[in-house]
């Protein structure tokens, strides 16, 4: 009886993304019981900084079309989230702020999200080698676009 074929290991893609997806799954479970979902914790946890951030490093963070975003936090302003200033520097520009309950609800979810991903058997050395690491990985990647690498339609470096 032939063994069987040896388990390929997932690609670095694959391992990514369903890490993302689980944890997503986990920290929306968390934020549906607070009535919050996921496009909005994006928006929330950028502007906890308390420095106020313009529309488009928003959707850059959120990964979100401009449309969608003013839509988004239109509804964090009419529930008191977040308000929206005039840019010092520049009349023609708006800054987006998280307001006093903003803030609340960002400590109150965060502390539990954080609560939640300490529950995983990773030690907190590795949770902080995988930061670190993933965060080398988007610099990486953000530096280096993929078609001066790579001919998108064959595949085969250029």
């Amino acid at each position: 009886m032939a063994a069987p074929p040896a388990r390929q290991p997932l690609d670095l893609v694959q391992q990514l993304t369903r890490a993302e997806r689980l944890l997503a799954r986990r920290v929306t479970a968390i934020l549906t019981a607070a009535r919050h979902s996921l496009d909005p914790w994006h928006v929330i946890t950028l502007l906890a900084d308390g420095a106020g951030h313009h529309m488009t490093e928003i959707a850059e963070h959120a990964f979100l079309p401009p449309a969608t975003l003013t839509k988004l936090v239109d509804h964090l302003v009419d529930v008191n989230l977040v308000y929206r200033r005039v840019d010092d520097l520049d009349r023609r520009r708006i800054r987006v702020f998280l307001t006093r309950r903003g803030r609340e609800v960002h400590q109150r979810l965060s502390s539990q999200i954080a609560a939640s991903v300490a529950e995983l058997p990773a030690a907190r050395a590795d949770q902080e080698l995988l930061v670190e690491l993933l965060g080398r990985l988007v610099e990486a990647l953000d530096a280096t676009p993929a078609r001066d690498r790579y001919a998108l339609s064959a595949g085969e470096p250029t």
